[in-house]
């Protein structure tokens, strides 16, 4: 007896035809398709009755992954099945899978119980699987599942994943608990690419890595059912987490999403384009991004007691371009960014934003962002007044050599500060904003100054007064006067020199209260400019 029919002696006797057809196909590595020529009737979550023909049962499956025949000499055993009816339950439990593993177009009866498996690669593309039961699976290579349709949750709680997780255009309902996908403490060795993902319940990724990058552009997450649609603190990403527009594939211009050929699905709204969207909370709290966190067109939609919560994230840039946040809060508590790229149409407004102890290097506004909205950004994350927001402000825009807008800041700063203080305290602070807008526009001074010494010299030129020792004294001088009253510390031995009485006594200490003020207002002013040095 030769080799091969050795081999075909080993098949059950209780299969199928078409489970003969499956197992010979395993044993020589090939695929086995089973989809039918009208391509309206491959569609494994649509309507259409698959027959026996198309039926394999679950526990065959499992046989041909832990315990399948070898392969045929010259051949590599692996199982690629397509448009195949899955009955039963698919249970790996523990196993270890060495063949490679592929299907396409697949239905099945009943959830894959897949927890603590381990496979090289396994590949589920376009098919419909109740649930995905997988925590602490383990790949040495990939998992994909791009365009499946998973209607009661996915569990990868600390799976680790070798090289790529795939889940481009899936479609997941939630579990019993509201939750689409559980991916807690998940490792994946380089990229998690879920472009497209349509997810109807909450994505968690708690304390997950990720060794390259995680693209979510153009996903749309929602979840009615609990407070957060992303629930993902303490996750890193080596490079970038992605959260912007996608091109949404046609069939009927060839776009394609690699490596699985042409989608069917229809861009909505007539757009080639699908933007990311958020509808519930977000949570990246604590989170490490090695390159950047893109949000450019995202939207996010939140009830008013759910968060856009970013706390103590740290990432080299923040690219905040999405629109504005309808609803909810926006919390940035703690970040640390190199690099804040952002729009002032992507903030939201007073009350809504919060931003105690975020700290930035660099502000690279994305269309026009003037002063005066940016001034508006901080007192919207500011209700009760703190300065820290103004200072760091101020301080990026002076290392950037904006130097007259950090002084706007820095003036903003204090007249928001006066509104906290009792009357006498808003009386003196308004006298300095008046006179020389707190030493931040010192030339003031040298105004009024001029305006007092002018005023007052034609004023006391109409009157000269009793010298205090006659023939000892200096002649009398209106301007020299005036400019001693005005001058609190030079001493020009004029106002010394005359007394003066009546309203014209009450002029001059008008002007030496003048002097002093302006005098005070300065020094302060002065004093500030060196402590910005």
């Amino acid at each position: 007896m030769t080799a091969v029919q050795h081999d075909r002696a080993e098949a059950p006797e209780d299969l199928s035809v078409t489970e003969r057809g499956l197992w010979e196909a395993f044993q020589e590595g090939a695929t086995y398709d089973l989809r039918s020529r009208d391509p309206g009737q491959n569609d494994p979550a649509g309507l259409h009755v698959w027959g026996p023909d198309r039926s394999v049962r679950a526990s065959l499956l499992a046989r041909l992954l832990l315990h399948g025949p070898p392969a045929r000499p010259g051949r590599v055993s692996s199982l690629k099945l397509a448009g195949a009816f899955v009955t039963g339950t698919l249970d790996l439990s523990g196993g270890r899978v060495d063949p490679y593993v592929e299907l396409r177009n697949c239905r099945f009866e009943n959830e894959m119980l897949l927890p603590e498996c381990s496979f090289v690669t396994l590949r589920l593309v376009e098919c419909s699987v109740p649930r995905l039961e997988a925590a602490r699976l383990t790949t040495s290579g990939d998992l994909h599942m791009p365009r499946c349709t998973v209607d009661g949750g996915i569990r990868l709680t600390d799976a680790q994943i070798g090289t790529d997780l795939l889940l481009s255009q899936l479609t997941v309902g939630r579990d019993r608990r509201g939750v689409a996908v559980a991916a807690d403490g998940i490792t994946v060795g380089q990229d998690l690419q879920a472009d497209l993902l349509q997810a109807h319940g909450e994505l968690r990724m708690r304390g997950a890595t990720v060794g390259v990058s995680l693209n979510l552009n153009g996903s749309v997450l929602r979840n009615p059912y609990g407070k957060r649609a992303l629930n993902a603190p303490q996750l890193t990403v080596e490079r970038s987490l992605h959260m912007g527009p996608a091109a949404v594939p046609e069939a009927a211009t060839g776009m394609a999403t690699p490596p699985y050929g042409i989608s069917g699905h229809t861009p909505p709204r007539g757009t080639r384009m699908q933007r990311f969207e958020c509808h519930g909370g977000l949570r990246l709290d604590d989170g490490r991004f090695g390159d950047s966190v893109d949000l450019d067109g995202a939207r996010f939609v939140m009830d008013p007691e759910q968060e856009m919560s970013m706390r103590r994230i740290q990432t080299p840039e923040l690219r905040f371009m999405g629109r504005e946040p309808e609803g909810g809060k926006v919390v940035l508590s703690g970040a640390r960014v190199v690099n804040l790229r952002d729009k002032y149409t992507s903030w939201p407004g007073p009350g809504r934003l919060a931003m105690a102890g975020f700290f930035y290097e660099h502000l690279i506004p994305v269309g026009a962002f003037p002063l005066v909205h940016r001034l508006e950004w901080v007192e919207a994350a500011t209700p009760e007044f703190s300065p820290e927001p103004y200072e760091l402000l101020a301080a990026v825009l002076r290392n950037s050599g904006e130097d007259h807008d950090a002084r706007e800041v820095m003036l903003a700063k204090h007249r928001r500060h006066r509104e906290t203080l009792p009357l006498a305290g808003k009386a003196w602070g308004l006298l300095q904003d008046w006179t020389v807008a707190y030493g931040y526009r010192p030339t003031r001074a040298v105004v009024w100054m001029a305006v007092l010494w002018a005023v007052g010299s034609l004023y006391f030129a109409r009157h000269e007064p009793r010298a205090l020792r006659p023939g000892e004294g200096p002649e009398w001088n209106p301007p020299l006067y005036v400019l001693d009253l005005l001058l609190p510390v030079i001493d020009l031995g004029q106002d010394n020199a005359w007394h003066q009485a009546g309203h014209y006594q009450w002029t001059a200490t008008v002007m030496v209260l003048a002097g002093w003020v302006l005098a005070t207002t300065v020094a302060a002013g002065v004093s500030r400019a060196l402590r910005r040095q």
